[in-house]
């Protein structure tokens, strides 16, 4: 017989609510014959060979995990037939790789109990542990007093950060008992430099964790089941605190800090109520976050090349127009250009953070050196993407690129947004290459402001295979190049930027226009390059441009 625990209720929260707690993707519904707004009582593990004798068993509105029986097996008819006889709300299989046989499909449709999948990827450790957190975070919100953050997706610590911070009237910041930030609220001020400190580096510094544990603060903090305070001083603004508790076990804290103004004089009452609110978040975290964030970051990837079917796996809602924003970070060292070094991963995990508590509904994913954002369309295409830049220019040594794609109107217009925010980020970086270190900046753009420069590469990304087909004077002026170290091209290329300007080209060049004109003249006489005929030109203009994007041989003069 399954076994549950003492006291299950035959009344609770629906199997929808239940569902909509827990990670997208995670169960399949193959067949609901009664919907999903039957009540749920608890979760069991089943196992068929521990029935009665009689073939029997008891299991009124529970969800049943069939370990070992997946849906496309002989015995999974068997099994969901005796669940239904006993009054399961729910019985889950494992999905498997071919899928529920129709007679399965037929008996569920039949009986009253509804047939779950669970997909690849998931333990049936994990499945059990999350139902069971489901069903905790589904108890009635006036047993708890936590009414204010009904309705959050579990492990949605973002939104629990921004929620509570409405109701403390500060700035929340949500760790854990190693003082790592999971999740902080929106930035509506600029916040004082602590608060800065510990989401630029998503941890609480070492030297400020030595000093509260030395000043008995953490000790406190840990033993008590109330509200810590933490009075203001010449440094920092007053702080709040209270430990997150799972019977004896601690899995992290709140932190409110004043929010350019004086926290709410019932801050601390609203912190108890978070703390109380916040135990199957963070033990969601802990079982399954991890995991989640992964399979969602994977079908934010997918949705961004064009399945659609990703979607409800993603976070994203299907009937919201969406924009993507594409933000490369990169840390930058004095003897270094953009083009040059590696990516800031660092920077990326605060640029995460900070879009998470930007909106509600805002989704990343990352892709090496790059951050993808889906935003929920509202106040403009580059609303997001100057929220990061203003947050990544407090990072010291890091140049952030961002890119505004236009919103989509469905989620089939997504990849066309995610090709274009690709594309003002190129040329932002092209812009960016080349520059001393000293000089390149973090910079944001949307589409309509650099619309030319993203035809022109749109057109070179075109010709470019064409272009290594064929032969003419700019190839052979550019192959010279290559293989002498010698600048024609960089000549031309200046001299036609300066619009056939000598002195501006000279300049630019750092050389004498006298050697500027020795090196135009030597390129029409060593290879017909002529700028002067306007079918060289255009030639030249293309086939340096391509050439520019191949780094040289070597690169002595």
């Amino acid at each position: 017989m399954p076994t549950h625990e003492p006291g299950r209720r035959d009344t609770g929260p629906s199997l929808e609510q239940i569902l909509g707690l827990i990670a997208p993707g995670m169960l399949d519904v193959v067949v609901a014959p009664c919907g999903t707004a039957v009540p749920v009582a608890g979760v069991a593990l089943h196992d068929p060979g521990e029935e009665r004798d009689d073939g029997t068993w008891a299991a009124t509105g529970l969800i049943l995990l069939a370990v070992g029986v997946e849906v496309a097996s002989p015995e999974a008819v068997d099994v969901l037939r005796a669940a239904d006889r006993a009054g399961a709300a729910a019985v889950v299989m494992r999905r498997g790789g071919r899928g529920p046989r129709a007679a399965l499909v037929e008996a569920a449709g039949r009986g009253r109990t509804a047939l779950l999948a669970r997909r690849p990827g998931q333990s049936w450790t994990e499945v059990l542990g999350v139902l069971r957190t489901a069903l905790a975070h589904s108890a009635p919100a006036g047993a708890d007093g936590a009414a204010g953050v009904a309705g959050l997706r579990l492990g949605d610590l973002s939104g629990l950060a921004n929620t509570v911070a409405d109701l403390v009237g500060g700035a929340i910041t949500i760790e854990d008992p190693q003082s790592r930030v999971l999740a902080y609220s929106r930035l509506d001020h600029e916040p004082d430099p602590m608060r800065r400190l510990t989401i630029l580096g998503q941890e609480v510094p070492r030297w400020r964790v030595v000093e509260l544990r030395e000043s008995g603060f953490f000790r406190t903090l840990w033993s008590t089941d109330g509200v810590v305070r933490l009075p203001a001083d010449a440094r920092y603004a007053e702080r709040l605190a209270i430990a997150v508790r799972h019977g004896s076990e601690v899995l992290g804290s709140i932190w409110a800090a004043a929010d350019g103004q004086p926290l709410a004089e019932d801050a601390a009452a609203a912190l108890r109520t978070a703390a109380r609110a916040a135990v199957p978040h963070l033990s969601h975290h802990q079982t399954w976050g991890r995991a989640a964030a992964r399979a969602r970051e994977g079908a934010v990837h997918a949705l961004l090349k064009g399945d659609v079917r990703a979607a409800h796996e993603a976070g994203v809602a299907t009937d919201r127009p969406y924009a993507v924003v594409v933000a490369e970070a990169y840390d930058v060292h004095d003897e270094q250009a953009v083009s040059t070094v590696t990516a800031g991963q660092r920077v990326l995990d605060v640029l995460a953070l900070q879009a998470a508590a930007y909106r509600p509904g805002c989704v990343t994913a990352r892709s090496g050196r790059r951050l993808y954002v889906l935003v929920p369309a509202g106040d403009g295409e580059t609303g997001p993407a100057r929220t990061l830049l203003a947050t990544a220019r407090s990072v010291p040594r890091s140049v952030v690129l961002a890119g505004a794609g236009p919103v989509a109107a469905g989620l089939s217009g997504l990849p066309a947004s995610r090709e274009t925010a690709e594309l003002v980020v190129r040329v932002l970086r092209e812009r960016a290459e080349g520059r001393p270190a000293g000089e390149v900046v973090s910079a944001v753009a949307a589409y309509d402001e650099v619309v030319a420069e993203t035809t022109v590469l749109r057109l070179l990304d075109r010709v470019e295979p064409l272009w290594g087909s064929l032969s003419g004077p700019v190839h052979a002026m550019v192959e010279h190049d290559r293989a002498h170290g010698s600048a024609y091209g960089d000549s031309v290329a200046a001299y036609l930027d300066a619009s056939c300007d000598t002195g501006t080209a000279a300049r630019r060049l750092n050389v004498h226009p006298n050697t500027l004109r020795y090196r135009l003249r030597r390129a029409r006489e060593l290879f017909g390059v002529d700028p002067a005929d306007p079918a060289v030109r255009l030639l030249a203009e293309v086939g340096l441009r391509l050439a520019a994007r191949r780094p040289p041989r070597n690169a002595s003069r």
